[in-house]
C-alpha cells in the first residue's frame, strides 16, 4: 500500500491522539471530513491502523516492577530460538522483547509485582532447558520517556 503525505500525517496524529474528533483529524490535514475519514478507514482495512487503545500509568493501576534482560542462548539454530520465544510468548510477566544483533540474542523487559517474583521466573526458565547461556538483569530506576514512535514526516513528501 502506497502512503501519501496525507496518510502519513493521519497516522502521525492519530498514534499521538487516538481520540481526535473526525472534523479535527480533518482540519489538522487540511481535508474535509468525509475525505479524510475514508482514508481512515482504508488504513484501517489494509492493517496500517491495527487498533486504538488507552496507555496507562501501570504505577497508578497495578504496583509493577520492570527489569530488563539481557539474553544470551547457548546455541543458535532455529530450533533454540523457536523454543526460546514459545516460553516468552507464554509468559504474561513478559511485556516486550526483541530478538537483537551484537553480544546478545534478546532483550526482554519483565513487569512483576517483585524483584523475587522476576527471579522466580527466570529460575524456572533455567530449569526449563531454555538453552539460556548467560543472562544480565538491569533493575529500572525510573522511566525516563515513555512514548509512542514518531513518523518521519516532511512537509516535502
Amino acid at each position: 500500500m502506497k502512503l501519501d503525505r496525507y496518510d502519513l500525517k493521519i497516522l502521525d496524529i492519530l498514534s499521538r491522539d487516538g481520540r481526535i474528533t473526525k472534523s479535527k483529524l480533518a482540519e489538522a490535514i487540511n481535508l474535509s471530513v468525509s475525505p479524510c475519514w475514508e482514508r481512515v478507514r482504508r488504513l484501517e482495512k489494509a492493517g496500517v491502523i491495527e487498533g486504538y487503545s488507552a496507555r496507562l500509568n501501570p504505577s497508578l493501576v497495578v504496583k509493577r516492577t520492570p527489569v530488563w534482560v539481557q539474553i544470551e542462548l547457548a546455541t543458535h539454530q532455529a530450533a533454540s530460538f523457536a523454543r526460546f520465544e514459545k516460553a516468552v510468548a507464554e509468559t504474561p510477566e513478559v511485556t516486550e522483547c526483541v530478538a537483537v544483533g551484537g553480544g546478545v540474542d534478546y532483550l526482554v523487559k519483565f513487569e512483576t509485582d517483585s524483584i523475587d517474583a522476576y527471579q522466580r521466573t527466570i529460575d524456572a526458565w533455567l530449569m526449563d532447558g531454555l538453552g539460556i547461556e548467560r543472562y544480565f538483569t538491569y533493575i529500572v530506576t525510573k522511566t525516563v520517556k515513555r512514548t509512542a514512535p514518531p513518523l518521519s514526516l516532511h512537509d516535502d513528501a
